[in-house]
């Protein structure tokens, strides 16, 4: 597994990591977010030859033509295979730069420091890097860890409360897939004013002890996917559309639904399926969903990553805190469960 660093010094501890290796350049991805925002936070320690390259931000330019204009900029600089490549960003950059670092002359090393909640709870964590392609999220990837991720709570103070909101999605999935105490400490109301240093490190904690039984993702780490075969379905329609959605609203929403197959199909008592609904539109209230898009969204679901030929294999919750994999579950069943979260209040 890759060292997980936790800091609230974020400039002596990169100093340190840096200083401990040796590299020929190093080259450092941000977006124009993060060039603005984080960068200056680190900026001093960095050393004068570093390479800056600069991309536009958000998901839409997650792709392989964003990946091209980064590889067109390494090569220009003219790096080795002895390069070392800082990511600094939130999930788009962890995922974008990672996979450029990956494939550049067969792959050279990276840094990540995640500088949102839903980059240090998920993205940052187990090695799972690529982009999106033919509006499909992640379509193309691969696992390769860091040599090191540097989180650091400070970064969140950059952040709109919208995206700060996005990533605790992720944090409330863990306590869900893994951890009911956890889940149910994490308040639905002033959320924001957590002690996000205890939280970030509980969460990442679940997210590592599953990946490390499973790091390639063949059984146990498909549990961290619960809420996602919905909800990339409905973040990938809406990507391009004049309303994207986040990665986290989408999620919340991908939760719901797949709730209540879970309590359609293995056993999650109606309760549970209550509580988990009304704790999701608390804190990230409802995403109005057109019936006529129905079809579209189900054909997104057909393209999951975790599908097995024809079958359509889901993550879903005996009950709250424990999880299971590789649920079959049907186009019509998925249609239920949209229609289910459709008519919720």
């Amino acid at each position: 597994m890759e060292t997980v660093h936790f800091t609230t010094d974020i400039r002596s501890t990169l100093k340190e990591v840096l200083h401990a290796r040796s590299y020929s350049k190093l080259v450092v991805l941000t977006d124009v977010n993060t060039q603005q925002y984080c960068l200056p936070l680190i900026q001093e320690v960095l050393p004068a030859d570093a390479v800056l390259i600069t991309v536009p931000a958000g998901e839409p330019f997650k792709t392989l033509e964003t990946c091209a204009t980064i590889w067109t900029q390494m090569t220009e600089a003219v790096l080795d295979r002895q390069a070392l490549m800082l990511n600094l960003g939130g999930g788009v950059i962890g995922d974008m730069g990672g996979f450029c670092a990956s494939v550049y002359k067969r792959g050279i090393p990276f840094i990540t420091i995640p500088t949102t909640l839903l980059s240090q709870v998920d993205a940052s964590v187990g090695g799972k890097l690529g982009i999106d392609f033919m509006g499909f999220k992640n379509h193309l990837g691969v696992f390769q860890l860091p040599e090191t991720v540097l989180i650091d709570p400070t970064f969140l103070e950059t952040l709109p409360q919208r995206e700060l909101r996005s990533g605790y999605a992720e944090v409330l999935k863990h306590g869900l897939i893994r951890d009911l105490a956890f889940f149910r400490s994490l308040p639905n109301t002033l959320w924001e004013k957590q002690d996000w240093a205890r939280v970030i490190r509980h969460s990442v904690g679940i997210k590592k002890a599953v990946v490390e039984v499973d790091p390639k993702e063949t059984g146990l780490r498909k549990i961290l996917n619960f809420g996602h075969t919905i909800g990339h379905a409905v973040e990938s329609f809406y990507l391009n559309g004049p309303q994207p959605l986040l990665h986290g609203e989408a999620i919340a929403l991908g939760m719901i639904a797949e709730g209540f197959l879970s309590f359609q199909k293995i056993g999650l008592s109606f309760e549970e399926l209550n509580e988990l609904s009304t704790k999701m539109l608390s804190i990230f209230g409802k995403v109005s969903l057109d019936s006529k898009d129905l079809d579209a969204l189900l054909d997104l679901c057909a393209q999951d990553k975790k599908n097995e030929g024809s079958t359509q294999l889901f993550t879903l919750l005996p009950s709250l805190g424990d999880c299971s994999f590789n649920n079959p579950v049907t186009r019509e069943e998925i249609k239920h469960a949209i229609l289910y979260y459709q008519q919720l209040a």
